[in-house]
């Protein structure tokens, strides 16, 4: 059964979702992370997906007070992305902790470096982001496009152990209008011993339904949680 992975992204210590990656676009939720991360924890959410958007247009960490609080909750994982540009930054999130840390511009900017975390760390602890607009891969919180594609970040890290994905369609993020599935599909069948985790877009729980009989095996869920198409009851119970 897929995983469902609930999103948290932060701007100033508190919970807001960006439409298409837009800044000036977001709208801020009524509710603490650490409150919004209890509540995932007593849905039976195993892994949950952290994000500071902060951190992506600073280049740094910026929120790692909320990351601590959160880990102090007993999650069995979380997830984090946002500024990791150098070895501190990725030290300092694992000892906030992390379990995963989320790596995107820098895979891009600086690939012999990502590759060195990858054999370091292992593929068990470093994630690739890879947020697409238009079919290639853009960067510093989405202000940036470059001109590589995901197929070009797949075949440069695999041999470096590479094994977890996270793919962000930017058009679709925040728009609650479906996930782009099919992309989701061939990269799986292209690339079967990488788990690709799909983001942007679920609006319900069918949209999920549909990408668990399609095969993926994580999916990331933000708005459609604040916006209450589905509820924290629905996630207890695909959890249970």
């Amino acid at each position: 059964m897929i995983e469902i992975i609930p999103a948290i992204d932060l701007i100033d210590g508190r919970c807001v979702r960006l439409s298409q990656g837009d800044y000036g676009k977001q709208r801020v939720y009524d509710v603490s992370p650490v409150d919004m991360a209890r509540r995932y924890a007593e849905a039976g959410v195993k892994r949950l997906h952290l994000v500071d958007l902060d951190g992506a247009k600073a280049s740094h960490p910026c929120n790692l007070a909320s990351l601590r609080e959160i880990a102090s909750l007993g999650l069995p994982d979380v997830e984090w992305g946002g500024g990791i540009k150098s070895r501190e930054h990725l030290e300092e999130v694992f000892a906030a902790g992390a379990g995963h840390a989320i790596i995107g511009s820098l895979a891009v900017k600086n690939p012999e470096l990502f590759e060195a975390w990858l054999e370091e760390f292992g593929g068990d602890k470093i994630i690739l982001g890879a947020d697409l607009r238009d079919g290639k891969v853009s960067v510093s919180g989405w202000l940036e496009d470059s001109s590589l594609s995901i197929h070009d970040l797949m075949e440069r890290f695999l041999p470096h152990g590479l094994k977890e994905v996270i793919v962000t369609d930017i058009s679709k993020d925040g728009m609650l209008q479906g996930p782009s599935t099919e992309l989701y599909v061939e990269l799986s069948r292209r690339y079967p011993d990488v788990i690709f985790t799909v983001s942007g877009g679920i609006s319900s729980m069918d949209d999920i339904r549909e990408l668990d009989r399609r095969g993926l095996q994580r999916v990331i869920v933000g708005k459609a949680i604040y916006e209450n198409r589905i509820s924290l009851d629905q996630l207890k119970e695909f959890n249970s």
